[in-house]
C-alpha cells in the first residue's frame, strides 16, 4: 500500500519561513522512478500546483507566485522530497499536499500524479 506522509506544517508568522517533508513507501517502482510534486489547497479554492521535481532532482518547476521564496528537493536514498518555504504570507496559508507521479519528467498536472498523501495545514499570519 503506498504511503505518502507529509510532515512540517504549522503556524508562521508571515516573512517566517517553514520546510515541509514527505515520505514515501509502498510505491510500485522505486522512489527514483518518480517525478514528485508539491500542490496547495486553500479554503474555497481549487487545488494548485506549487512545484515539482524530476526523478533525478536535476530538473524543477515552480508555479509563479512561489518563484524565488519555495525549493523543492529530494532524497532518493531517503525515499523524500522537501519543500523549503522562505519569506512566507497569508496568501500561502492552504494545506500542501505531496503527490507522485510514474512519469520521471516533470508535470504540472494534477492528473498526471497517481498518488497523493493527506496533506498538511500552513498557516501563514500578518
Amino acid at each position: 500500500q503506498v504511503h505518502l506522509v507529509e510532515s512540517g506544517g504549522g503556524l508562521v508568522q508571515a516573512e517566517g519561513s517553514l520546510t515541509l517533508s514527505c515520505a514515501a513507501s509502498g510505491l510500485t517502482y522505486s522512489f527514483s522512478s518518480y517525478a514528485m510534486g508539491w500542490f496547495r489547497q486553500a479554503p474555497g479554492k481549487e487545488r494548485e500546483f506549487v512545484a515539482a521535481i524530476s526523478w533525478s532532482g536535476v530538473s524543477t518547476s515552480y508555479a509563479d507566485f512561489v518563484k524565488g521564496r519555495f525549493t523543492i528537493s529530494r532524497d532518493n536514498a531517503k525515499n523524500t522530497v522537501s519543500l523549503q518555504m522562505n519569506r512566507l504570507k497569508p496568501e500561502d496559508t492552504a494545506v500542501y499536499y505531496c503527490a507522485a507521479d510514474p512519469d520521471q519528467s516533470i508535470s504540472t498536472g494534477q492528473s498526471e500524479y497517481d498518488y497523493w498523501g493527506q496533506g498538511t495545514q500552513v498557516t501563514v499570519s500578518s
